[in-house]
Parts: C-alpha cells; sequence; structure tokens
C-alpha cells in the first residue's frame, strides 16, 4: 500500500538534514573541497588542545575537521575559522548540556512551523478539495523552509553545532551504542545535521520536482467502469475508479475468490502493462469519457473505434526529474557523493550492498519456491505473474468483502467518523482510555485526493495529519484498512514526539521501522472492525507468516529493480525518458527472470517495475521489505505480551541505529531468519 515520505523525508527536512555520518575515513577526507588548509586545521586542533586537557582531543579533532569540510571563502578567512573554533568550543559539560537545550529547544520551533506552513500550502493538492488550480501547484511546490540552511551557516549557528556536537559514523556508533546514555545518543544525533552544504536553488528544485511527480500520481486514475473486453463486456461498476497503481493492485488482490475474478485480473494485469510500456491511451488516463479495452488496447467512442495517442513517457520523466534534481547535489555531498550513498548509507543505516545481499539471500531461499507451489496447489491454476500479490493467506479471505464494505461505510461515512473512533480502536489494541484519549486527541483525519498518507507533527502543539480517500457513499474495507496503517505511523508519530526524552531522538531509525509499525496496526484491523476469526490459533499463526514472506518476497524485487534503475542512471546520465523506460523494463525483466521466473515458470514480465513509489519517492521501497521482516520479529515478540505496552516501549527508543534500536526491542537484530523458520512449521500446517 501506500505510504507517503513526507512523514521522515518531508520538505522540512530536505533543507536541514543533508547527511547522518561523518566518515572518517582519510581516502574520504581527501574528497572534500577545503577551503581551508590541512595546516591550518592541525594548527587549529593544536591550539584548542592547548587551551583546554586533552580529556578533549576526541571532541576537538572532530568539531574542528568538520568545520573545515563546511568552511567556505564567503564565511571569512582562514583567520576567522581559526577564531572562531577557539571562541565557540565549548569544554565544559555544563555548558555543553545547557548549549544542547536551548538548540533542541530552537530546533523544535522552526522545525515545526515550517512543517506546518508547508501541511497547510499542500492541502489543495493533497485534501479532496475540488480542481487543482495553477496557483495550487505553485504554492504547494513551494518549499518555505528551501533557505534554512543557508540561513543556519550564514549565521554561524550551523557551525558552532559542527563544532560541539561532531558527527559519528555508523561504526562509530555501533561500538559505543552499549555504553552511551540517552544523552550521548541526543548529541550524536545533533552531530549528524550539518555535514554537507547544498544550496537553496537545489532544495527548492527538488522540491518542485517531487510535488510535480507527486500530483502526476495522485490524479493518475483508471475508470473501471470504462473498461470492456473482447466481447465489450463491462467487468467492473460503473462508478469504480482507481489509482495507479495502489487501487489497481487491491483490486486485483481482492478478485481471487470473485465472480470473473480471473478475467478482471488479467484485465487489470494489462492496464499495468500499459502503464509500464507506456501504450496507454493518454484520452483514458484520469477520464471516463471513452470505453477502453487494455487487452487489445483499444478506445471506443460512442460505440467506434477511435484513434488515440498514447502517453508521452510522462511517467518516466518525472522519474528523471528527480535522478537529475537529486544527483544535482551530489558535489556538495563529499561524505555521500551519489543519492544512493544518501539513500542506504544516510537515511537507512544500513549499506546498500547489506540490504541488496540480505534480499537476494531471502527471495532465493527454497522456502519460497515451496510457497508458490501451495499457491498454485489452492489456486487449481498455473501461476501468473500479478500472483506476486496473492491475497489468500490472509484469514479475512474468507470473509466476504461486500459485508465488510457494508460495516465500513456505515460506521466511517467521512473523515470525522474515523477520527472519532480512534480512541476507541486505540482501547482495543491495549491502550489506557486515557491514553488512548490523549493520543487521538493530536490526530487529525483528512479527506485524501490521493490514496492517502500520514503526516506527522514536528513540534508539540500540533496535530499529525491520517489522510484517507472516503467515498460518497463511506469508506469501503479496502480504504479502512489503508487507513488502519496510516492510523499506526500516525500513533507512532505522536508518542515519539510527546513521550520522547530528547527531540533530537523523535522517531524511529528509519522508515522501515515506521512501515513495521504501520504494518502491525494493520493486520489488526478486522480485530478492531469485531470480525477476528475465532478459528484455530495455530493455523492463524502459519497463515501469517506465510502471508508475511510471500509479501517480503515481492516487494524485495521491487526494490532491487529500484536500486538497479538508479545504478543504470548514475551510468547513463544524460539519458532521455523513452530510453530510461527501456531501461526500467529490461530491467524488471532481467530480475523477473533471475528470481521470479525460477518459481512462476512464466518469463520476461515487466510487473515490477508498476510501483508508483518509483516514480515519487525515490529508493524508498527497500523501507518496506526490511519493514516486513522488521514487522514479523516484533509481532512474534508481542504475541504473548501487552501490544500497547511493548509498541510504546519500543518507539520510545526513538531514533537510535536500526540495529541497537532491534537488538533493544526483540533481542536479536534484523534477520528473515525467524520468518522463514516460521514458514517451514507453517507449510507442514497449511498443506493445501
Amino acid at each position: 500500500m501506500k505510504i507517503k515520505n513526507l512523514i521522515l523525508l518531508s520538505l522540512v527536512f530536505i533543507a536541514v538534514i543533508s547527511c547522518n555520518q561523518v566518515n572518517n575515513d582519510p581516502k574520504n577526507q581527501d574528497s572534500f573541497d577545503f577551503s581551508i588548509s590541512k595546516e591550518t586545521i592541525d594548527e587549529t586542533i593544536r591550539s584548542l588542545k592547548e587551551k583546554y586537557s586533552d580529556a578533549h582531543s576526541f571532541r576537538i579533532e572532530k568539531g574542528v575537521k568538520q568545520v573545515a569540510a563546511l568552511w567556505q571563502d564567503t564565511d571569512g578567512s582562514v583567520e576567522d575559522f581559526q577564531t572562531f573554533c577557539l571562541e565557540n568550543f565549548i569544554a565544559d559539560s555544563s555548558e555543553l548540556e545547557l548549549a544542547y537545550d536551548k538548540i533542541e529547544r530552537n530546533f523544535e520551533v522552526v522545525f515545526g512551523m515550517y512543517n506546518s506552513m508547508t501541511i497547510k500550502l499542500m492541502e489543495p493538492l493533497h485534501l479532496d478539495m475540488g480542481d487543482i488550480h495553477y496557483v495550487d501547484e505553485i504554492m504547494g511546490s513551494y518549499s518555505p523552509s528551501s533557505h534554512l540552511t543557508e540561513d543556519l551557516f550564514n549565521n554561524k549557528m550551523a557551525f558552532y553545532i559542527a563544532l560541539n556536537f561532531p558527527s559519528y559514523s555508523l561504526k562509530e556508533k555501533t561500538e559505543n551504542a552499549e555504553n552511551w546514555t540517552r544523552r550521548d545518543w541526543a548529541y550524536a544525533r545533533m552531530g549528524d545535521m550539518f555535514i554537507s552544504r547544498v544550496p537553496a536553488d537545489l532544495q527548492q528544485n527538488a522540491a518542485v520536482i517531487s510535488t510535480n511527480a507527486d500530483t502526476y500520481i495522485a490524479d493518475y486514475n483508471i475508470y473501471m467502469g470504462k473498461l470492456v473486453n473482447d466481447n465489450m463486456e463491462t467487468l467492473f461498476p460503473e462508478d469504480l475508479v482507481l489509482i495507479t497503481h495502489w487501487g489497481l493492485r487491491d483490486e486485483l488482490k481482492s478478485n481471487y475468490n470473485a465472480e470473473n475474478g480471473f478475467e478482471k485480473q488479467q484485465m487489470i494485469y494489462n492496464v499495468m502493462l500499459d502503464i509500464i510500456n507506456q501504450d496507454i491511451p493518454q484520452e483514458v488516463i484520469n477520464s471516463g469519457d471513452y470505453i477502453w479495452n487494455p487487452v487489445s488496447n483499444k478506445v471506443y467512442d460512442n460505440g467506434q473505434e477511435m484513434s488515440f495517442t498514447t502517453e508521452p513517457f510522462t511517467r518516466y520523466e518525472h522519474l528523471l526529474h528527480n535522478f537529475k534534481a537529486l544527483s544535482a547535489m551530489d558535489k556538495y555531498n563529499p561524505v555521500y557523493p551519489t543519492y544512493i550513498d544518501r539513500a542506504y548509507d544516510e537515511s537507512m543505516e544500513i549499506s546498500k550492498e547489506d540490504i541488496e545481499a540480505l534480499f537476494i539471500e531471502f527471495i532465493t531461499s527454497p522456502e519460497i519456491a515451496e510457497i508458490a507451489k501451495l499457491i498454485k496447489t489452492r489456486l487449481g491454476r498455473d501461476l501468473q505473474p500479478y500472483d506476486i500479490w496473492y491475497d489468500g493467506f490472509k484469514a479475512r479471505t474468507n470473509i466476504n468483502e461486500e459485508d465488510l464494505n457494508k460495516i465500513t461505510r456505515r460506521k466511517y461515512p467521512n473523515p470525522q467518523a474515523f477520527e472519532n473512533d480512534i480512541p476507541r480502536m486505540l482501547v482495543d489494541l491495549g491502550w489506557s482510555r486515557a491514553k488512548a484519549q490523549e493520543i487521538a486527541n493530536k490526530i487529525s483525519v483528512d479527506p485524501a485526493r490521493g490514496a492517502g498518507h500520514a503526516w506527522g507533527s514536528e513540534m508539540k502543539g500540533d496535530n499529525a495529519h491520517l489522510r484517507t480517500r472516503i467515498p460518497a457513499e463511506g469508506m469501503d474495507y479496502k480504504g479502512y484498512n489503508i487507513a488502519t496503517h496510516e492510523l499506526g505511523h500516525n500513533v507512532e508519530q505522536t508518542l515519539t514526539l510527546y513521550d520522547i526524552d530528547y527531540y533530537m531522538l523523535k522517531g524511529v531509525p528509519n522508515t522501515a521501522f515506521t512501515e513495521a509499525i504501520a504494518f502491525l496496526f494493520q493486520a489488526n484491523d478486522l480485530k478492531l472492525l469485531g470480525q477476528s476469526n475465532n478459528g484455530n490459533s495455530e493455523e492463524a499463526e502459519a497463515l501469517a507468516a506465510l502471508d508475511n514472506c510471500w509479501s517480503a518476497y515481492e516487494i524485495m524485487g521491487v526494490s532491487l529493480l529500484d536500486m538497479y534503475v538508479w545504478e543504470w542512471m548514475y551510468a547513463h546520465p544524460d539519458a532521455d525518458p523513452k530510453e530510461l523506460q527501456e531501461a526500467v523494463v529490461n530491467i524488471a525483466i532481467e530480475v523477473w527472470n533471475e528470481y521470479y521466473y525460477p518459481v512462476f515458470g512464466i518469463k520476461d514480465s515487466p510487473i515490477l517495475a508498476i510501483y508508483s513509489h518509483m516514480i515519487t519517492s525515490p529508493l524508498y521501497l527497500a523501507n518496506y521489505p526490511v519493514g516486513h521482516l522488521i514487522e514479523f520479529q516484533i509481532e512474534q515478540y508481542v504475541k504473548d505480551r501487552q501490544f500497547a505496552d511493548e509498541v510504546t516501549r519500543m518507539l520510545l527508543q526513538g531514533q537510535i541505529i536500526p540495529q541497537e534500536w532491534m537488538k533493544g526491542a526483540v533481542g536479536r537484530e534484523i534477520s528473515g531468519e525467524p520468518t522463514l523458520k516460521a514458514v517451514d512449521h507453517a507449510l507442514e500446517i497449511i498443506t493445501e
């Protein structure tokens, strides 16, 4: 399902947080374009060591080198640099603590205000507020915080922070994790803030490009009631309109037990192929004016076949624009010189190589092939490429979806009704009535234009926002399922803002953890409707293990595709949208043939390329499968414990490094082994 990356990668933080660690490897230090010479750095370090005791040597060396890496001619002379360091280094621990507290307080004000402004400016783009006007697009693309980093360098606050709260490498954080106090972690996270200097115009351009891509996808709807087969028969309700890819995928998943389900799925699959290949008629995108046969790719007007214009590689043009906007920042990021580095080593704090190895080991495990055989038996047919979304391992597949639709439409006719029910849902999950109401009071539910997303607050006093799409007849079950996922995001955002001990530790280690918590809430959606199955708990657990594993298998391939496409773009920076489209399709087929053909028995499917995240949320996808693994480990841990208490305890570890968070949460690092081990046991229970 779709989760907007505005939670941790919001426009507010694009302008402020550029990198997460300083790599102190000399070969990387050589890549800095120093305005300050090595001799000056050494002299400054010597002077500070003479002024203060050797007990501060480590911080002095780190702080001076970090400031030197950021200092430009416009910031002052060499003498100004030395004077700044000598006058502003803080040796006294009490003074350092006071400085931290003041900076933290001010950053909450600044980040919170900018975040609030951005939310309000983007409302016409994100919410169902009528047609999008030119003014909405321009103001929604505007990033109020785009000059913040520049301003903080100009007033020397960025240098003050870099000098006194230097950044630590991931290796250093890992080595110190067992000994660091909570304040040590908070200092380290403050130190992560300033190790690069990206010009404001590049920040603003990236914000515009990102908003344009998001708007493109948000308005990419398919009018399903206008689709016909070769007999000119319609298969879907007249008023069914689905956003790509989320709506199309979820409709496909819902048709495994439906009348004419196989034909409907085949039709949706062909819609997806037309989108990927850019064979889709421009006239049927977000329009119900014409009849379209997506299998033969013919368009009809008043019963007569008509000519049409295929979409002119717009999908890949947005992907290319994102690449160009983000790669333009590379030369200002000497520690992480590519966006690929920044997405994995910086944002996830797990390297690309480790992610790739984790995924490949998982998707080539023998358990995957065994699950595929089971799915084939259960379906009574050969597998199709779209069976990567097989939904038959969920207990709810035995419940008539229309009955669920009736329940959700009655309970939630509008966003306010869902908002009013949040306290009750949280109580059902184990929070006290008082705490449930306290959390719910800090969450606002809004009518989404797109599939929906969660957007957290960055300042106490502001609410988190749950955006959900509710049709005129009320919320259907699929929309409710997504909304419970978003609720998980909002609860995490709220607890780690209001209950955390240090603002700089607000949040979780990376968005994979954000997704894991949201998945936990989503898995309880039937319970929250009062529709939990009362069957065999061992069987239910077995089904859950199979479902988690198959979901991870699906999204790991998409994540590898995303990774490889970005590697291709870096290798071909002058490619045009058509060339990029061809490359994406070819890479998608290569990934499919390597890791999915041996399981499905069908070659050359590009289906992995349908994900809209690739267009709107660059290199975000890897967070989902890592999130699935984390979710399973946490779910196994909390199943015999109190859900609300354990989730709260885990969340309030805050934004420490991922593996340390996991060890604190469940006693071991992130791994696919628990999932695969559970699958082995599940396959003994679920045999058909």
